[in-house]
Parts: C-alpha cells; sequence; structure tokens
C-alpha cells in the first residue's frame, strides 16, 4: 500500500513538474515603428546602419553582407514601401542605397537584424556616427 502511494505522489509530481510555465522564458519583444516616422540615416562602416525614428528613437540595422556605398558621400538610402509601412522586422524594408550620380546605381541592403537601441546603447555612439 505505501509503495502504491509513494508510486501515485511521485506521478503527480513529475506530471506537476513537466506542466508547470516555466519562469524564465520572456516574451517576444517587437519595437515596431513607420518607416514615414524615420528622420534621418548614418552608416559608420558598411554592414551597419543607425536610423532615428521620432527624433528621439536610434535603430540599428545590422546587414547581411556589406556595401561600400553606403559610406560615400551624397548616397542615400530608398525603402520601397509595398503595403503597410510598420516595420518590425527585417524583412519588413526593402531598402537599397543609391547615389547621386546619373548613373543611378543602386545597391539593394540585405538586413540582417533590426534593433531598437537602449539609451545607455545611443550614448555609447560617436557622435559623428549618429544620424
Amino acid at each position: 500500500m505505501k509503495s502504491l502511494l509513494l508510486g501515485a505522489a511521485l506521478s503527480a509530481t513529475a506530471l506537476g513538474a513537466a506542466t508547470a510555465a516555466p519562469t524564465d522564458i520572456k516574451p517576444a519583444r517587437h519595437d515596431c515603428f513607420r518607416s514615414s516616422q524615420w528622420s534621418g540615416w548614418h552608416a559608420p562602416d558598411a554592414s551597419t546602419v543607425y536610423l532615428r525614428v521620432n527624433l528621439r528613437d536610434i535603430y540599428r540595422l545590422d546587414l547581411n553582407s556589406p556595401s561600400q556605398q553606403l559610406t560615400w558621400p551624397g548616397s542615400h538610402l530608398v525603402n520601397d514601401v509595398r503595403g503597410p509601412d510598420s516595420v518590425c522586422t527585417p524583412i519588413d524594408l526593402d531598402l537599397s542605397v543609391a547615389d547621386n550620380s546619373f548613373s543611378g546605381f543602386k545597391d539593394h541592403l540585405f538586413i540582417k537584424a533590426i534593433t531598437k537601441l537602449t539609451p545607455e546603447q545611443v550614448a555609447a555612439i560617436p557622435k559623428k556616427d549618429l544620424p
């Protein structure tokens, strides 16, 4: 009888542990913005772009492959919006960098990650690299 009660208690404990919700999992955070809210950009190197959004927020775009054209004087970003203009994930941006020449050369940018920077992270960026 004791072994039967012990077995039932162990089974209930194991079942409770298996169905308990983990406490260390954090919900996914989506810091979205509208492409129309972006007011400036700067590329400190060929693989990183900083976007200023709503005058006070800075987002960092990490690229899959570098584009030297980002660091050329007179280049500008072109975002082709198709559908809603909300930006939450890399696939929401269709960015190219273009120069001001008559050739109209554009380099498509493939974005790996979009990160909204904290005030501390923004403070760590040299002023010359801020948008």
